[in-house]
């Protein structure tokens, strides 16, 4: 005779200690206070609407007012309830009674206060890493400034090509972080909208305000509608979409940094507080704040993929694979952009340029044939192509890549006596003068150009843009820090 199995129990052990601690304890660090917040603004808008009494709300506020935040930041996870949601009700329910703190719960589900906590929480991450790149940019532009003549060579296929400036080069970071801001702005203006009041998925029959949820908790606007707000994902994906841009670009740019931070380029150097020294090799200067930064910024981009990649072929719908086990990693992508942004603007502001060197790199190579061709177009009357085959030649005529340019001119003037069967017309100065880096950089005065008098326009430009990206963020930073004071403000209003 067999003997009766006792019941299964919620939560199962494993089930517990696998799923149900980790997202207990994701709760406490990243949505308490956002859920309490809901809870606030909730229950004003149920007293609003006389979904409550007066009497009712109070009591739940006061309710509210005395839980201990302490001891559920604290608090352990036991299985006893499903999550921190259930935990702070039990709580609530202690000091007010199930009766009262369940009226709290009249018109709402766990789907639309999960979501809610989602976006409110990723528009502080996001405004963060906006922050962080503002800081950055100012770095950039400082730099630039101090740098517009400062020739150097640009490089196509890992090759040296032309000569550039260093703010030139800069430039071209500082622009792409501009459109990495209007995308993150553009992913902020998208998560910013309120889902509360979708509920599980159909809304509900009590007339609640939605619009009045969304001014106290911050929200310029609504996710509207109700299957939407708890289905969709493209909230979170173009947020971590835009900062996986971010991370690619950044990357790029560190890698030249590390790359002529080596002995073989030497374009630059980290002061002593960025390096670090070897336990075997005192002679050593490791660029590491720089390998940092590349790391973080290759665990943020892919941090964001793993994001897209647990949310493809999901059932739109109420899912958990785009819910609390999800949370953490948009949160951990955020953070190490955050940090590698940071460390980045920090290393800039420790960069040593060797300018004699770079002017010396920017002389040789050949970097400057393409304006002798064009010297030759302009002065010879020759088409492109003619005057491209003479510098080609001459270039492959002579000994190595740091023939004087005197002999560079010389070789010149043979090879269009054989080629053209005629002596130049172009006086040598004029020749060696198209040669000079200084002289190349200068006459490219085209937009977009790298001549010190464009580039400082495009700074000019890229400067105030910047201030009106930075006074956008200070009043969303403003907006989200008075949210507190707002929700006592209306509590205290409610109450007298």
């Amino acid at each position: 005779m067999s003997s009766k199995q006792p019941a299964p129990q919620f939560p199962a052990p494993i089930y517990a200690e696998t799923v149900l601690n980790h997202l207990f304890t994701d709760g406490q660090q990243f949505f308490f206070e956002h859920l309490l917040h809901i809870h606030y603004a909730h229950c004003l808008m149920l007293a609003k609407q006389r979904i409550l009494t007066r009497a009712e709300a109070a009591a739940i506020l006061r309710g509210l007012d005395a839980l201990d935040h302490k001891k559920i930041r604290a608090a352990k996870y036991d299985g006893t309830v499903e999550d921190l949601y259930f935990y702070v009700e039990r709580e609530l329910i202690e000091g007010i009674g199930e009766e009262l703190a369940g009226k709290l719960h009249t018109a709402r589900s766990r789907n639309d206060i999960d979501i809610t906590l989602y976006r409110m929480k990723l528009r502080g991450d996001l405004l963060e890493l906006i922050g962080a790149l503002l800081g950055l940019q100012t770095e950039l532009i400082s730099l630039a400034r101090q740098h517009t003549r400062t020739v150097m060579p640009a490089h196509t296929h890992t090759q040296p090509a032309q000569p550039t400036t260093l703010a030139h080069y800069l430039s071209a970071a500082i622009e792409f972080i501009g459109r990495d801001l209007t995308r993150l702005q553009a992913a902020f203006v998208t998560v910013n909208r309120n889902p509360l009041g979708a509920c599980a998925i159909t809304t509900t029959g009590f007339p609640i305000n939605r619009d009045l949820t969304a001014e106290l908790l911050g929200f310029e606007g609504l996710a509207e509608n109700s299957y939407g707000a708890v289905a969709a994902v493209d909230y979170l994906l173009e947020a971590v979409a835009a900062l996986a841009v971010n991370a690619l670009n950044l990357g790029k740019f560190t890698q030249d940094l590390l790359l002529w931070a080596t002995q073989e380029f030497s374009f630059l150097t980290l002061n002593d507080a960025y390096v670090q020294t070897s336990s075997i090799m005192p002679q050593k200067r490791n660029p590491v704040a720089l390998e940092h930064v590349r790391i973080l910024l290759s665990r943020a981009a892919s941090q964001a993929q793993a994001v897209m990649t647990c949310t493809h072929n999901t059932p739109f719908g109420d899912i958990n694979d785009s819910e609390d086990p999800l949370q953490p990693l948009v949160h951990r992508s955020f953070a190490d952009a955050k940090r590698a942004v940071k460390l980045l603007a920090g290393a800039i502001g420790a960069l040593e340029i060797d300018v004699a060197g770079l002017r010396q790199k920017a002389a040789e190579s050949f970097l400057t044939m393409t304006e002798l061709a064009d010297t030759l177009v302009r002065a010879e009357g020759l088409g492109f192509k003619q005057a491209h085959r003479l510098t080609a030649q001459t270039a492959k005529r002579l000994p190595n890549h740091r023939a004087p340019h005197t002999l560079i001119v010389e070789t010149l003037q043979a090879v269009a006596l054989e080629l053209l069967g005629r002596a130049l017309k172009t006086a040598p100065a004029k020749l060696l003068e198209a040669l000079s880096p200084e002289g190349f950089v200068n006459i490219r005065t085209v937009s977009g150009g790298p001549a010190p008098s464009t580039v400082t326009e495009f700074l000019d430009r890229q400067t105030q843009t910047h201030q009106q990206v930075q006074r956008w963020l200070n009043g969303q930073q403003k907006s989200l820090r008075a949210l507190p004071l707002k929700l006592a403000r209306a509590k205290k209003s409610f109450l007298l």
